[in-house]
């Protein structure tokens, strides 16, 4: 058994969201409920969150702690030095969540996980949690190149004030989120009401999770011609006008990879190195899980913009699928030319 150090990297969870989104109200549930685990939530500023005063233990200078073990605390100079400062406190924390302001990319905090070497020693990038409006999204992704950023970047998205809107418009905005982000979980929410479970602690960094919701992952090409629905009701796309083929996000593509014959590492990390070196800025987010050619484990990476994360994660499963997948989210992407230097990897 290795030492808890080297393995038990603590996860951490982005959340992001529009202003008036329901972050708030979704971290005061965190920070309130008796959950029994102990998270650390760094916040942007108190001010915003209106932290109930009865649920403080007490306070110190940056530093709160809540009476259900949950300790917070403001950024309010440099993230990294805030998880260090975490990391020396006593006791091990279930998990560290970075809210990030309304206006903000979500990129610069998830890359900071990447980047700094002592934080990524201790901490791994669990997933990307973006809560929508339900009401005002469509007007936010006409006006707001974030809010577009927020939904392509995220594992996890809430859509939250689904009591606001008619069932119509509910669909229609779940199609609009599809079209920018076909691979992440999504979830209907009033008052961000939704299992903690279910926002903490995905593991988004194994795309198993998204074979979860996504059983076609491996056909996702074709699937854009329909807009699936995951709660199991597919039914609104004969005919209404709802399909996919009626929301392709001119700015923002997908793009999904996959190959049954194992990988050259030689070839494959050049090649995904060299395309977001020269791509960086259009790739918001890829993810790949893969084969390479006599590894007997999965090798598993992410990447925000230029900065790629990977190792290597359990042993392929008897019987298992030896597939490789990888997908892309970003704008402008050169589609044929991924397609082609990806299957020029193969071993």
């Amino acid at each position: 058994m290795t030492t808890p150090e080297t393995t038990d990297k603590i996860p951490v969870t982005v959340l992001t969201g529009y202003l008036g989104a329901g972050k708030t109200t979704l971290l005061n549930r965190i920070l309130s409920e008796p959950h029994g685990k102990k998270f650390a939530v760094i916040v942007n500023e108190f001010g915003e969150i209106g932290i109930d005063n009865d649920l403080v233990v007490n306070a110190d200078e940056e530093v709160f702690e809540m009476n259900n073990g949950c300790i917070c605390c403001t950024v309010r100079g440099d993230l990294v030095r805030i998880i260090e400062g975490l990391m020396r406190r006593k006791g091990k924390f279930d998990a560290i969540i970075v809210e990030t302001t309304g206006l903000a990319d979500p990129a610069p905090v998830a890359q900071t996980f990447f980047m700094d070497e002592n934080v990524g020693a201790k901490t791994k990038l669990d997933a990307v949690v973006t809560v929508a409006d339900a009401k005002w999204l469509k007007d936010r992704l006409k006006d707001a190149p974030e809010a577009k950023n927020q939904i392509a970047f995220a594992d996890v998205i809430l859509i939250n004030k689904t009591d606001l809107v008619s069932p119509e418009e509910l669909r229609e905005i779940e199609a609009r989120i599809r079209a920018i982000n076909p691979y992440a979980t999504l979830h209907r929410t009033e008052r961000s009401q939704i299992a903690i479970g279910e926002v903490l602690g995905r593991n988004a960094f194994d795309l198993d999770r998204i074979l979860d919701i996504e059983p076609k992952f491996l056909e996702a090409q074709k699937e854009h011609d329909h807009d699936h629905d995951h709660h199991g009701h597919d039914h609104h796309h004969h005919g209404e006008g709802h399909g996919l083929k009626h929301y392709h996000d001119e700015d923002m593509q997908s793009l999904s990879l996959a190959s049954d014959r194992p990988l050259n590492p030689d070839k494959f990390f050049p090649w995904v190195q060299d395309l977001v070196a020269k791509e960086g800025p259009n790739i918001l987010r890829c993810k790949g899980i893969l084969s390479f050619k006599d590894d007997p484990e999965r090798f598993v990476f992410q990447g925000v913009h230029m900065i790629l994360d990977g190792d290597h994660q359990r042993p392929w499963k008897e019987g298992e699928a030896r597939t490789s997948r990888i997908v892309f989210i970003g704008r402008n992407l050169p589609e044929e030319a991924i397609r082609k230097g990806f299957e020029s990897c193969v071993a």
